[in-house]
């Protein structure tokens, strides 16, 4: 096919609200030797998104200005070494930005088939929510079959895959969320216990659901949740922090002393292509195929014409969604 030398994408020139997103012409990007050339069909929608649309999140070297971390669409070029796809491959990739976009480039190897029979929509909203969840969850936090496991922000994209993930890889899964309609979500996805923190108390409910305590705790929120993290963990229990929505903490180390916790934390966006190539090898072997056959699937919530990120980007700081959020070109 012909590839255009202009294209249609988002960016935010000046930080600010969601009406900072403006849609522009800018240059078709050309491959490296190492990269494909994807025709975006769609483009996931995340919180980093509109991180760096504020002005709190610039996107690494090399990155550019394009927002957006996850696409799926059609392989339209490839750079003069790659060997693992041909033009017409149907992918979904995990790029460092510049998903917001009728064309983007990414590395071959962070790049995935799209599983089974699913749309570009969900394909879409796979590689950002899933590469997070296994590598912190599985690889960070360790979670083997049997552990308990606490997701908060249980539906949101990242918490609809982790429950999902750690059912099918056998652990028992609790989750808080910020409405009665968002617990029955979770927990039709097959958390065992949801909780609405905002008429519970997630302390008091997991001490009583888990009185052993918690495994594998993988946390968005921080402020104050960090000390009742640790109250809820089991000894030798890991906290994964992947964001501090709430800010800073202050916390009472003798907790994580005393039973011996893992607190770490992760940001994949500025990790290398290396990293990333490992997770989506684990992910090709181990998920993949759950997906194609149905047994996990990314939960949908709204789709958005790319000329309208800024609904896309108001819908996400609602917090009323359930799962992902996509633009379509």
């Amino acid at each position: 096919m012909q590839i255009p030398q202009k294209m249609q994408a988002v960016t935010a020139p000046n930080p600010g609200g969601p009406e900072a997103l403006v849609l522009g012409e800018h240059d078709v990007p050309r491959p490296g030797p190492h990269d494909v050339l994807i025709k975006v069909a769609a483009a996931g929608v995340n919180r980093p998104d509109v991180m760096q649309r504020g002005g709190n999140y610039p996107p690494p070297p090399g990155a550019g200005d394009i927002l957006g971390l996850e696409i799926a669409g059609e392989v339209v070029a490839v750079g003069t070494r790659v060997g693992s796809w041909l033009i017409g491959d149907r992918v979904c990739a995990l790029v460092p930005g510049g998903g917001y976009a009728q064309y983007a480039v990414v590395h071959e190897t962070n790049a995935l088939p799209v599983p089974g029979r699913i749309s570009m929509e969900e394909a879409a909203a796979v590689p950002e929510t899933f590469f997070t969840v296994w590598s912190n969850v599985f690889d960070r936090g360790g979670l083997s079959a049997g552990d308990w496991l606490m997701v908060h922000g249980g539906s949101s994209g990242i918490g609809t895959t982790a429950i999902q993930l750690g059912k099918v890889f056998g652990a028992k899964v609790m989750v808080t969320a910020g409405s009665a309609a968002k617990c029955a979500a979770c927990e039709a996805l097959g958390a065992d216990r949801a909780i609405n923190y905002r008429e519970e108390d997630f302390v008091a409910v997991a001490k009583e659901v888990a009185p052993e305590g918690v495994n594998v705790i993988l946390d968005m929120i921080a402020g104050d949740y960090v000390e009742k993290n640790y109250i809820i963990a089991a000894e030798e229990g890991r906290i994964v922090q992947i964001a501090t929505q709430k800010g800073g903490s202050e916390v009472n180390f003798w907790r994580l002393m005393r039973k011996r916790l893992t607190h770490t934390g992760s940001t994949l966006r500025q990790r290398d292509v290396g990293f990333k190539a490992e997770i989506a090898s684990a992910l090709y072997t181990r998920v993949w195929p759950l997906i194609a056959a149905g047994t996990v699937r990314p939960v949908m919530d709204t789709t958005f014409p790319l000329a309208e990120a800024a609904a896309a980007h108001a819908r996400m700081e609602s917090s009323e969604h359930i799962g992902k959020i996509v633009l379509t070109i």
